[in-house]
């Protein structure tokens, strides 16, 4: 597996189980309500990852953007589709998303290597 990929699951699991451990019921419910969110409902799993992307993009969080694009990866999403999802978040977010939108192709190929 790619460090790249490696390192942020390793971060991301650690400091999950450092934040759900605090047994701060606030943060516990924002975990609970975020998991329910991306469940599957009157729109797919996959569109929702893929709204997930945009909106992180859009927002610049580096961390979001890995996740929702391991989780697009996932769901299939085709590499067309995610240059779809980066065009979207770039006429939304501007140009300020481009070494975001860099950084999320360079995690997508890594991604692909797996």
């Amino acid at each position: 597996m790619s460090k790249l990929i490696e390192d942020f699951q390793a971060y991301r699991t650690a400091m999950n189980e450092k934040i759900l451990a605090s047994n701060n019921k606030v943060m516990k419910r924002i975990y609970s309500i975020d998991t329910l969110a991306y469940q599957e409902g009157a729109l797919s799993i996959k569109t929702k990852e893929m709204l997930g992307l945009v909106s992180s993009l859009v927002l610049r969080c580096d961390d979001c953007v890995k996740y929702h694009l391991e989780k697009c990866f996932e769901q299939g999403t085709t590499t067309e589709e995610l240059f779809e999802v980066l065009s979207i978040a770039n006429l939304v977010g501007g140009t300020i998303v481009i070494p975001h939108t860099r950084r999320a192709v360079e995690y997508w190929e890594a991604l692909l290597e797996k």
